[in-house]
């Protein structure tokens, strides 16, 4: 079913070349403004808080919307709105705080299942679509690998829901990143992590390679993730393919584990985003970089079954902005992005956070920038 989340457009043409809007100022990091937590398992209206993997703003009424990738392990599927008090004057990140916390329901008017049921949500991103006063969301889905050959199927999305939680609609995916129980479409836990809304466009990414697409980054050699673009009315545009580096460091045994993906993007105009390249390695723990991306001149590859091998492709360009990794130490499992307010400066404001896993040793952490060359700002 299409998503009609907002009013009609004029088409866009996402991969035109680079010198055909104009170049424009790139963004740049210019100070540290703070850095704000929230405590371990902090309840909150009978809800354990934890598993922040999304964020985003409200720019007309200042508000805040957080999503929790709870699988009810504690509490359904929920988000929460809040206030991050960020001082427009002096851009001082003074405190953080929620008013309230909203169950996602299905069609039905239910909850979604929890973890390992069927239809079962892994909420991964959400967005306040200002130009229809709903909410998007990224369900990442589950699926069975060889890990886990017993879970269903539960499909990946992203939806539309109102302000109290209840589902409106949802997107319709390309075949191409729709789970399978085989060794083909989105690896698991690697399916939708990212989410962007324009006035023109839907995005959303996927964390890491399908299957078709090549293996996993490893020290020696990063991977393909695709980057998906809707119109308004849910129509598809492209598909682009978004460079995953390889991994900053090799695992500790080398024999050990590691995870590598982009956790989230963030829009700065219709054509470049900002992006989150998380991963976490055994024996070495998070590192995360903050990059520029840009999809003119990339080449749409939506109809293209594989990535490993054939014709060549011109995927996103890809510019480093920051590196996280320098910022806190020990560095926290950052997975969500938004614009915060504009500063008296003209500076944007920049606010990045971590998904603790409800586990003791990680934290729920919010981290403030100033930054300039942004343009997603009312």
């Amino acid at each position: 079913m299409a998503i009609a989340v907002a009013f009609a457009v004029a088409a866009v043409n996402v991969a035109q070349p680079a010198t055909a809007a104009g170049r424009r100022e790139p963004v740049r990091i210019t100070r540290f403004l703070g850095e704000q937590r929230l405590p371990h398992m902090m309840r909150f209206e009978g809800t354990a808080v934890g598993g922040l993997s999304g964020i985003d703003r409200d720019p007309r009424t200042g508000a805040w919307y957080f999503i929790s990738d709870d699988r009810w392990r504690y509490n359904p599927a929920r988000f929460y709105t809040g206030r991050l008090d960020i001082d427009q004057a002096s851009g001082a990140f003074m405190g953080v705080r929620l008013t309230g916390v909203t169950t996602l329901t299905r069609a039905d008017g239910t909850p979604y299942p929890g973890y390992g049921q069927p239809e079962s949500a892994d909420p991964e991103t959400i967005r306040f679509d200002r130009w229809s006063g709903r909410l998007l969301w990224g369900d990442e889905g589950d699926r069975p690998d060889p890990r886990n050959p017993h879970i269903p199927i539960s499909p990946s999305a992203v939806r539309a829901m109102d302000l109290q939680g209840r589902h409106v609609d949802r997107l319709r995916l390309p075949l191409n990143l729709r789970l399978t129980g085989a060794e083909r479409g989105p690896r698991r836990n690697f399916g939708f992590e990212g989410l962007a809304v324009t006035a023109r466009t839907i995005t959303a990414v996927t964390e890491g390679p399908r299957y078709e697409d090549g293996p996993l980054p490893t020290a020696e050699r990063g991977s393909p993730a695709r980057l998906t673009v809707w119109g308004r009315q849910g129509d598809l545009r492209g598909q682009y393919v978004y460079p995953l580096d390889s991994l900053p460091a090799a695992p500790i045994p080398p024999t050990g584990e590691a995870d590598s993906g982009v956790s989230e993007i963030l829009p700065i105009d219709d054509y470049r985003y900002l992006a989150l390249e998380r991963s976490w390695i055994e024996g070495v723990n998070y590192r995360v970089k903050l990059y520029e991306i840009d999809l003119r001149g990339a080449t749409n590859v939506l109809g293209r079954r594989s990535l490993a091998g054939g014709w060549p492709y011109q995927p996103v360009a890809k510019r480093l902005v920051h590196d996280l990794s320098l910022v806190r130490s020990p560095v926290q499992n950052l997975e969500s992005l938004a614009w915060g307010p504009r500063l008296a400066s003209g500076e944007c404001t920049l606010v990045i956070g971590s998904d603790d896993n409800f586990h003791q040793a990680e934290a729920t952490q919010f981290l403030a920038f100033a930054a300039t060359g942004c343009r997603m700002l009312s």
